[in-house]
């Protein structure tokens, strides 16, 4: 199996900081005593950042699809046609997926199993911590929400947008690292799974709480309510989510023993990195696109996943046509029709248990570590139940059949696309595990740009196949996708003995 090549590596995390240890001549670097290690905080100040950072989560990706039901009063107040008005679920969504390309990290990042989830975070907090991301990434926010809810016209919305967007991301990068840092062992599974579906969850609710908004008022209270949100999180951050990345707590002690002492020996790993800043920078924006020019099989996962994420987009303008035209819903009951995917995205979390124990038992058979493949057992379910469920839906949109049934029908959907997504982003980090950031970076460049384009074609899709014929054309396309995991089950170790890049 051949290495990573040196040029392709990952920015260096706090293990290679470390490298550069002191010599035997020089004090040794500082360490956190018990009392400051995030591990050992109270269970309540832990359990308080968790929900915290995981509303945070929410927030951003609910801001992507609360606009869903604001285009109309867009294109009437800023005299345009419906079709620009997409663009700003799009463009946000576009933000989303750029961000991790500059900050070097995953978006939704997170596994399940603390076996397989890598505490890396993006190039900015390996420098200066989490802490800083979150706070300066919500005054961002804050700051981007005003002229978005008093744009004069639809430019001016629709860039801020897109900054926003953009904003969001940098919070969603390095959101899964800090419960990795407070929580060890049997104790992070279930914080990592409140965290991990809070951004998931976040799109469904936005057209759920979207609705009840533009049925009642005024459609740029949906921003201002976004806005004063997204303030109160910012707050919130400020007081109850703490610094908890131990190299950056390592060298704000140094410093601090430095400056009570006024002895300059004291120092941290991080105070003797040895890559710049720029270089990091660098790596996290190209390694991404050579793993997808040159590595078929991420390709390949990563078109699966953007595909679904984009057909979840896409509902956001199919699911009005299909209830408000067909099944004459006002715009707040369309709004509640997409807690369907919802409470399948909670299924698929709640069946977690059982993967981690039947992980865990085939990694004791096979000496402490599965092979890579056995975690694409769970997509190979989700692949069979993402198409199902939407053939069924496809077929349920008729006048005459009960509302009930495609709603019903799109529960499989969300439990099926918890399973293909929790599949691929565990598969992509442990497989690809010397550049699992990028790797996971590229997957949610993909999937957002993917997401973004979407929609801007589902209007005209259903309006010229019709509802069956246009949901089942999707289902079609994700019938086709659906062997890639048991393809990859079968010659996936076959195919990372060849790569440049997995392990």
């Amino acid at each position: 199996m051949s290495t990573t090549p040196e040029t392709l590596q990952e920015p260096p995390d706090e293990q290679k900081i470390e490298s550069g240890s002191a010599t035997t001549d020089e004090r040794p670097p500082v360490s956190l005593d018990p009392s400051e290690e995030p591990v050992y905080w109270s269970t309540a100040k832990k359990w308080l950042a968790v929900g915290v950072i995981s509303a945070g989560s929410f927030c951003v990706t609910f801001a992507s699809s609360m606009a869903s039901f604001t285009e109309a009063g867009m294109a009437k107040e800023f005299h345009v046609s419906h079709e620009p008005t997409i663009l700003s679920i799009s463009l946000f969504v576009l933000g989303l997926g750029l961000g991790p390309l500059i900050t070097g990290a995953p978006v939704f990042r997170g596994a399940f199993l603390e076996t397989i989830f890598l505490p890396r975070t993006n190039v900015v907090a390996q420098v200066y911590g989490r802490s800083i991301i979150y706070r300066v990434s919500y005054i961002l926010l804050v700051i981007i929400a005003f002229p978005i809810a008093f744009a004069p016209n639809l430019a001016v919305f629709l860039v801020f947008r897109f900054l926003q967007g953009m904003a969001g991301a940098s919070f969603l990068s390095v959101a899964g690292g800090s419960v990795a840092d407070m929580f060890v062992g049997p104790a992070v599974p279930t914080p990592m799974a409140v965290y991990t579906i809070s951004p998931f969850m976040g799109p469904v609710f936005g057209p759920a709480i979207g609705g009840f908004i533009n049925q009642n008022l005024y459609w740029r209270w949906t921003y201002r309510i976004s806005l004063i949100w997204m303030f109160c999180q910012m707050v919130a951050i400020f007081l109850f989510v703490p610094e908890s990345y131990a190299p950056v707590l390592m060298q704000w002690k140094a410093k601090r023993l430095r400056k009570e002492t006024g002895d300059n020996s004291h120092w941290a790993p991080l105070d003797r990195r040895e890559a710049s800043v720029t270089y990091m920078l660098y790596l996290s924006c190209t390694v991404p696109f050579k793993l997808l020019l040159f590595d078929r099989m991420a390709l390949l996962l990563d078109t699966w996943t953007s595909v679904l994420l984009g057909i979840l987009y896409l509902f956001f303008q199919a699911f009005p046509i299909i209830f408000e035209d067909i099944h004459h819903f006002n715009v707040q009951m369309t709004g509640l029709s997409f807690l369907g995917i919802g409470i399948g995205m909670a299924i698929g979390l709640a069946t977690q248990p059982w993967w981690n124990r039947r992980t865990a038992r085939i990694a004791a058979e096979h000496g402490g570590k599965a092979p890579p493949e056995t975690l694409l057992v769970m997509g190979q379910v989700g692949g069979i139940l993402v198409p199902l469920s939407m053939y069924i839906v496809a077929f349920t949109t008729y006048a005459q059949v009960h509302w009930i049934a495609p709603i019903i029908a799109s529960v499989a959907f969300g439990t099926g696309m918890m399973f293909a997504f929790t599949t691929t982003f565990t598969y992509l980090v442990v497989a690809y595990r010397p550049i699992a950031a990028s790797a996971m970076a590229a997957n949610s460049a993909m999937r957002s740009t993917f997401a973004a384009a979407f929609p801007l074609f589902a209007g005209a899709m259903y309006k010229k196949l019709g509802t069956v014929g246009a949901t089942a054309l999707l289902a079609g396309l994700m019938t086709v996708l659906a062997p890639l995991p048991f393809i990859f089950y079968k010659v996936g170790p076959r195919l990372r003995e060849k790569s440049r890049f997995a392990v």
